[in-house]
């Protein structure tokens, strides 16, 4: 076997592997977050022109080389550019939903568990204004603040501050009410906000049939650490998406420990 250094190839260290496995990493949840968008078009061509800019210098191919740095150094601002809601929701990834903050979260469930209780948020009063609002065809929109903080959701919409209760989330959500179209903000027992815009979803990959509502339920667990529950106008069916996934027609039961599990 002819040896790497006879080759002109750099020897392969310890510490190249922990390199090559970093950056793989932050591919594959790049991929994650743009998959089913068309930015996953933009995604593959930069791939190929990385790799290919990186064998060009590696063969010591000059003219090529140059054209690929020059086009790397003048395409980054156009990068930016291109990729700001990308880049902005993988920021807000790495502050609070990477690994570490959930093994932390995970291991602190029992003890926020018991601390919600002991103030006594009151599920029902969301379980039970879904549950008739899902008997009447009451389309409906919740956001349930988690880690992130909602403030550019709020300022959207109509502050309301009030304490949750089974007959205020039906009344905000009545055909009739001037605050019924759009998103309420909750957080425990406190509905923060009603008639709130939120971001739409731009992957490809969803649902057809789903709405405007169902799209934008998803779109804002892309961006923030949120959950949305969501009663379809057209069936009834009581979903709730988180992490940009969404879960169709959950039950009651279903909806009261989903709301225990992600701690709303």
């Amino acid at each position: 076997m002819i040896p790497i250094a006879i080759l002109g190839l750099p020897q392969f260290r310890f510490i190249d592997a922990i390199d090559i496995l970093i950056v793989a990493v932050l591919l594959f949840y790049i991929y994650r977050m743009a998959r089913g968008t068309n930015v996953m078009l933009i995604f593959w061509a930069l791939i190929i022109l990385l790799i290919t800019w990186r064998v060009a210098d590696l063969l010591q191919m000059r003219l090529l080389g140059a054209i690929l740095s020059a086009v790397a150094s003048v395409g980054l601002i156009a990068l930016v550019v291109i990729f700001q809601p990308e880049i902005r929701k993988f920021l807000l990834f790495l502050g609070t939903k990477t690994q570490l903050n959930e093994s932390l979260w995970k291991r602190m469930q029992f003890w926020r568990h018991q601390q919600q209780n002991t103030k006594g948020v009151n599920y029902e009063a969301y379980v039970n204004a879904c549950m008739h609002m899902s008997q009447s065809k009451t389309g409906a929109l919740i956001v349930f603040k988690r880690n992130n903080a909602v403030e550019e959701l709020v300022n959207t919409g109509e502050r309301i501050d009030a304490t949750a209760s089974s007959s205020l989330i039906e009344a905000l959500f009545f055909k009739n009410s001037p605050l019924h179209d759009g998103a309420v903000i909750a957080h425990g027992d406190h509905l923060i906000a009603a008639r709130c815009i939120l971001p739409v979803t731009s992957r490809l990959d969803i649902d057809p049939n789903l709405g405007l509502r169902h799209r934008s339920a998803i779109g804002v667990t892309e961006q923030l650490d949120v959950l949305s529950v969501i009663v379809s106008e057209e069936t009834g069916a009581i979903s709730y998406a988180i992490n940009g996934v969404i879960h169709h027609d959950i039950s009651p039961v279903q909806l009261r420990q989903a709301l225990e599990k992600y701690e709303c």
